[in-house]
């Protein structure tokens, strides 16, 4: 027998595997991956998985390799073609698979792929995934003489007859919907129309190559196209979606961006009505206003770590109505399944603003403050992790009044708060500030600066 082909480490991340087309992901370790998972199912008690992919140029040979890789260990394939990550998600429920495989690139470059893994109803994270990587490097899947069956389901009206059940519109909307030509194309058009809008469609066409613009909502530059459009249109309303469909970016009439911590107060206050007490999770990089949002609408907050992998299993443990974080990622559990789903909570958010003759006002009316969108301060691979555990330990904050260390350090002080986490996927120190006044912003900076420098003092910081 041939030995077991060498797989680089560094595509093994925090929330997922994520690589370089031809360089650190290849079919073959695709392929290998694809045992791993099967071998995991299989002693989980699984018996099928249901696998997808998104619009990538690599997407067919990929998923080709994947579903060999699972066969090969007795598990079944059911492959739902072209879609949307939570279409995906959403096939482990419907077809009884309980786990589900994506591969994907989400908002990464063209020329990048990577999977996404629920096993037996666990989203894989953390050292679930280094668990593949060793097992992969020990040869040690299982075998069956018969190969798992192989078979191709069309999702598509299933996943969307379920949306337009649940989510109903107090009346018509217009609205812009920008894809980003990422997999949501070909299904958020067609689900808004079915929902009762006129939808006018910004690079619905589905395309690899991201000709117009890169599809990460989270970047303001990316939503230019929806904001000029709503400016020269009759729309009331603009959505736009990643790479992957599983996070939203939200655009009022106006232009103004609203932000995911502003979504998730918005979507909480409509679940606490209906889950009185109920707790909501949200990550260390939201605002501030979220936790005192939550209990004026008799809710439970809870701050957590970043990764939409993390919050998922924090909201199975704790059986927590909804959850999200800052980077776009919303999770429902009520009235839907706990998975990050872009389309469902456009078609909820929708559902909550069509109250509203004008749709603008319950968004307008969120709180907010002034605050710096995600900083990135580049270092060298390694440096962040142990950089962040020197601010912990040595860091010395003027005017604190409480220091938050469950992911990275996140420093209150009584008018905004300040940032420095540890990226889990490159090698970055992730920094975010926020206060009520923009004197109060350059002072806490200007605090963070200070700490920052004397921990490493020859790498300029991007403010």
């Amino acid at each position: 027998m041939s030995p077991t082909p060498q797989i680089a480490a560094e595509i093994f991340k925090a929330y997922d595997i994520r690589g370089i087309v031809g360089k650190s992901l290849t079919a073959d370790t695709v392929e290998l991956i694809g045992k791993a998972l099967g071998s995991e199912a299989k002693n989980r008690g699984g018996t099928t998985i249901s696998i997808g992919r998104d619009g990538r140029l690599s997407g067919p040979a990929f998923a080709d390799a994947l579903a060999q890789g699972i066969q090969s260990t007795g598990i079944n394939v059911i492959d739902i073609g072209m879609v949307a990550t939570p279409m995906v998600y959403f096939a482990a429920f419907h077809f009884n698979t309980g786990s589900a495989v994506m591969i994907t690139g989400s908002h990464n470059p063209p020329d990048y792929n990577g999977i996404k893994m629920v096993i037996e109803g666990e989203t894989l994270a953390l050292d679930a995934i280094q668990a593949l990587k060793r097992r992969i490097d020990a040869d040690d899947f299982e075998t069956s003489v018969k190969p798992g069956t192989y078979e191709r389901r069309d999702l598509n009206d299933a996943y969307i007859a379920r949306i337009v059940g649940d989510a109903k519109l107090a009346r018509p909307m217009k609205i812009v919907v920008d894809c980003g030509n990422g997999a949501a194309g070909a299904y958020a058009p067609k689900l808004f129309r079915a929902m009762g809008c006129e939808v006018i469609e910004l690079f619905c066409e589905v395309d690899g190559n991201f000709p117009n613009h890169h599809p990460d909502p989270s970047q303001p530059k990316n939503l230019q196209d929806v904001i000029r459009v709503l400016k020269e249109t009759d729309a009331e309303l603009g959505l736009a979606f990643d790479g992957d469909g599983d996070r939203l970016g939200v655009v009022t009439k106006d232009g103004e961006i609203i932000f995911p911590d502003r979504q998730i107060m918005l979507f909480a206050a409509d679940v606490l009505s209906r889950v009185p007490g109920g707790e909501v999770i949200f990550d260390v990089k939201c605002s501030r206003n979220v936790a005192p949002w939550i209990r004026d609408h008799g809710g439970k907050p809870t701050m957590y770590k970043t990764g939409h992998s993390l919050i998922k299993l924090k909201m199975k443990e704790t059986g927590a109505p909804i959850g999200g974080e800052m980077s776009g990622h919303i999770f429902f559990k009520e009235r839907w399944y706990g998975f990050d789903d872009a389309l469902y909570c456009g078609a909820r958010l929708l559902e909550i603003v069509s109250k509203n003759a004008d749709a603008n006002a319950p968004l307008k009316a969120l709180p907010d403050a002034i605050s710096t969108p995600e900083l990135n301060w580049q270092l060298k691979e390694g440096e962040p992790h142990a950089l962040v555990d020197k601010i912990r330990d040595t860091g010395k904050f003027e005017g604190a009044i409480e220091i938050i260390t469950i992911d990275g350090v996140r420093v209150e002080y009584p008018d905004g708060f300040g940032l420095a986490r540890a990226s889990n996927t490159t090698p970055v120190i992730v920094l975010r500030f926020e206060a009520d006044s923009g004197a109060a912003l350059k002072r806490i900076q200007a605090d963070f600066r200070r700490v920052l420098t004397g921990v490493k003092s020859d790498v300029a910081l991007p403010f």
